[in-house]
């Protein structure tokens, strides 16, 4: 027999009615049993997968500092020299170790993290990263690709791109560092991969313009170099922007180059507003139109708690969330699968 009490609540016609504790978890059971269910898919594929992440720079943000968070990309790009400059070796070790404890607790099975080298930092993050390699051992898997915040054709900064690509396990790109000499930059990654045999994530249509065909440029120069199936493509949230016509062809195009997609939703739901015209969207990549056409996509959480991403937590069961909500998408098993094996491919592991 259920439990009554009673309280001050009423019927629609104003009568005081008795409260039923047992209907009341019925529903509370209810509300939860969707992300229940895939937080037990994703359990049984072996935890999730955080893709994408900068956790050399994780946990920086103070309160000195927040007002910096209020910059564009593009001065972002320097403000975080400050960081690299003054942080030393087992700073950025603690750090590093500190995120990947909080994704250890949330069953997170491996972590592709970018790692900066540059004349700024130098090999700092190397160091530190070896360090954490050797204490986690092989409790959660973890790549290293190398961050190029300087790019790759400057003289000192193509130094330091060479040494990080032989350390990291993934080579990493950012074309707009290099703007006017995009396709160069990607000639540079790519060679640099085929001779090391190493797959490549790359940054790009980070602006929310229709002004940027960065994923398709990848696309492109991923079919030109014969890495089809070897190059990710991160963020890729201008894709959008552009008429349905232009997405379904550069769809077509990326499925030909077998291109994986990276979605990190909460490091670009803050997408700025702009005047520009364009179709209807939100700052997300549309991956509910990727998916059917066999592109593979992951996730990631991208920046943790730093100058870019200040108030980011690094929950992945948050980046699913905001996933499935800004794009609509309710495939319980392709959901588990973005969360899961799909970042597994896409980290080469």
């Amino acid at each position: 027999m259920a439990v009554q009490i009673s309280m001050n609540t009423e019927n629609p016609d104003g009568n005081k009615k008795a409260i039923n504790l047992s209907s009341l978890r019925k529903i509370r059971k209810n509300h939860n049993i969707l992300k229940e269910l895939i937080l037990d898919k994703i359990n049984s594929n072996g935890g999730f997968v955080n893709t994408h992440s900068h956790l050399d720079r994780a946990f920086t943000i103070t309160p000195e500092t927040l007002h910096m968070s209020n910059a564009t990309l593009k001065e972002k790009w320097f403000l975080v020299d400050s960081i690299k400059k003054n942080s030393s070796v087992y700073q950025i070790y603690d750090r590093m170790l500190y995120a990947v404890e909080r994704m250890y607790l949330q069953n997170v099975q491996a972590i592709g993290t970018f790692i900066d080298v540059d004349e700024v930092i130098e090999d700092k993050s190397i160091k530190a990263a070896q360090m954490l390699k050797e204490s986690i051992g092989s409790d959660i898997k973890i790549k290293f690709i190398n961050q190029t915040l300087k790019g790759v054709i400057d003289h000192k900064a193509r130094e330091w791109f060479n040494l990080g690509a032989e350390f990291v396990d993934i080579i990493g790109g950012l074309p707009a560092k290099d703007a006017g000499h995009e396709d160069e930059h990607l000639d540079i990654l790519m060679e640099t991969a085929k001779r090391l045999n190493k797959p490549v994530h790359v940054h790009v249509d980070q602006f929310n313009t229709a002004a940027e065909k960065e994923t398709e440029q990848l696309a492109n120069k991923t079919i030109e170099h014969g890495l089809e199936g070897r190059v990710t493509a991160i963020h890729c949230i201008s894709v959008g922007a552009h008429p349905s016509e232009y997405r379904n062809e550069l769809y077509k195009k990326m499925a030909k180059a077998k291109l994986n997609v990276i979605t990190c939703p909460t490091a670009w739901i803050d997408s700025r507003r702009s005047e520009e015209l364009a179709p209807i969207h939100n700052s997300i990549a549309p991956v509910e139109e990727m998916i059917p056409l066999g592109i593979n996509v992951a996730m990631g959480t991208d920046n943790i708690a730093d100058l870019l991403k200040p108030f980011t937590s690094g929950n992945m069961w948050t980046e699913l969330r905001f996933l499935l909500e800004s794009c609509r998408y309710y495939n319980i098993e392709e959901l588990v699968n973005i969360a899961t094996v799909n970042g597994l491919k896409v980290l080469d592991i």
